[in-house]
């Protein structure tokens, strides 16, 4: 359990204590957020080979993916919203998690090759 809450804090997966990414970040502006190299505390390299996190595009799309099914189900089953208030809801949820999704695919996708 523990790995499962140091890949959510986006920890460095060999001594668990250096930041992946240097700061939070904006969540509501469009910039990526600039990932260390090399973790603050131990030196471990994040980046194993060159293009080694296009495979968290994966993770990336399977985590936007829940979170719209989940608002799909919420506000359009439950709440009982119109499909076109349920798409806008879905769309800027989507919009405002993005830079949380890029931080948390990169960090799962580490933990799951770290041995």
């Amino acid at each position: 359990m523990s790995k499962v809450i140091d890949a959510l804090n986006c920890k460095c997966p060999n001594c668990k204590k250096g930041n992946m990414f240097p700061d939070k970040g904006k969540r509501i502006v469009l910039n990526i957020p600039k990932m260390n190299d090399t973790c603050p505390v131990c030196n471990y390299k994040f980046e194993r080979e060159p293009g080694f996190f296009f495979g968290a595009m994966f993770v990336s799309y399977a985590l936007a993916a829940a979170q719209m099914i989940t608002c799909l189900v919420l506000f359009w089953y439950i709440i009982d919203l119109s499909p076109l208030k349920v798409f806008s809801i879905i769309a800027v949820i989507a919009f405002l998690l993005s830079t949380f999704n890029y931080k948390l695919s990169r960090s799962i996708w580490i933990y799951f090759f770290y041995k």
